[in-house]
């Protein structure tokens, strides 16, 4: 795998944060740590063996990050997909909660790209990899719902640019905890990667910004049901925004660990609705799904 790549962007940030920040989120802060200690990761050229070396804005930091092994590679498996839509460029697929998108440590298999492998065959875009083939933005192992899958790297380029642009509408649906008095609004706040937890995301200062609209759908007691857009794209946006408004996803295993999960095996969000432009065509192209089960289900419970 070719070297990548990054400019420090703040002074005084440790190279194995920067590192475990700014790369491939599939590897963890050891698996970095032990690529500094390899002598894998320069700064503006010269390998630095030290986790603790502090950068400076305008640093360029190269990482030699290995290629999955042979016999670590992933195989197509004959999953079934709920594909809502799929042409000679894209597929939009219906993922079930509970599917992690591409394969990582301790999900080699059983994966969205694993059942991509057996459905498209050689066709996806070759864009993020070996570890990512045909993906362009994902979506959470315990989220549902509507995401992208290119099978070419014109449609995987023009799709990351939209999504670059925020030209692509996505719509979720959310139980969350509590009664949100406003009607509608927008979080606003930057997240990055916890300083407390390196599993966890959170609002912090110097994170990347990030932008949540929401609207409430109905009040229901103990918790509300709402409908959101994401402006920005981060990792646990939505997860991470509502809990910092007091309001965390409901199940949501990580940000809502203590709470009553009412029979929930992880958050209840659901990716709805997307809307974009095709990349070839032009045309305006809109998918919506219905509820899943494990979210009306806990509807029933406070509707009867």
């Amino acid at each position: 795998m070719p070297n990548e790549s990054k400019v420090c962007g703040t002074d005084g940030v440790r190279l194995d944060s920067f590192v475990t920040d700014s790369f491939d989120s599939t590897y963890s802060r050891s698996f970095y740590k032990r690529l500094i200690d390899d002598g894998k990761v320069s700064v503006n050229g010269k390998v630095i063996t030290k986790a603790g070396t502090k950068l400076s804005a305008g640093d360029v930091v190269e990482a030699e990050i290995p290629a999955p092994k042979e016999d670590d590679s992933f195989i197509a498996q004959d999953i079934p997909l709920n594909i809502v839509y799929e042409d000679s460029d894209l597929l939009v697929i219906n993922k079930p909660q509970g599917m992690v998108v591409h394969p990582a440590a301790g999900h080699s298999e059983g994966t969205l790209v694993n059942a991509l492998l057996a459905h498209c065959k050689d066709e996806l875009s070759d864009i993020n990899g070996v570890l990512r083939p045909g993906i362009v933005h994902r979506i959470d192992k315990d989220t549902s719902g509507l995401m992208l899958a290119c099978k070419n790297n014109f449609t995987h380029l023009r799709l990351a640019d939209m999504l670059s642009r925020h030209e692509i509408v996505r719509e979720y649906r959310a139980l969350v905890y509590g009664v949100i008095k406003e009607d509608k609004g927008t979080v606003d706040a930057p997240i990055g990667r916890s300083a407390t937890d390196r599993r966890k995301m959170a609002v912090v200062k110097d994170g990347k910004p990030a932008v949540t609209h929401f609207e409430v759908i109905e009040r229901l007691g103990e918790i509300s049901d709402i409908r959101l857009i994401l402006e920005t794209g981060r990792t646990h946006q939505i997860r991470v925004h509502m809990a910092y408004t007091g309001h965390p996803v409901v199940g949501d295993p990580v940000y809502a660990s203590r709470r009553k999960n009412y029979g929930l095996e992880g958050q209840a969000l659901h990716s709805k609705a997307i809307t974009f432009v095709h990349p070839r065509t032009g045309k305006t192209m809109h998918f919506e799904t219905e509820l899943p089960e494990y979210y009306t289900a806990v509807l029933r419970q406070f509707k009867g």
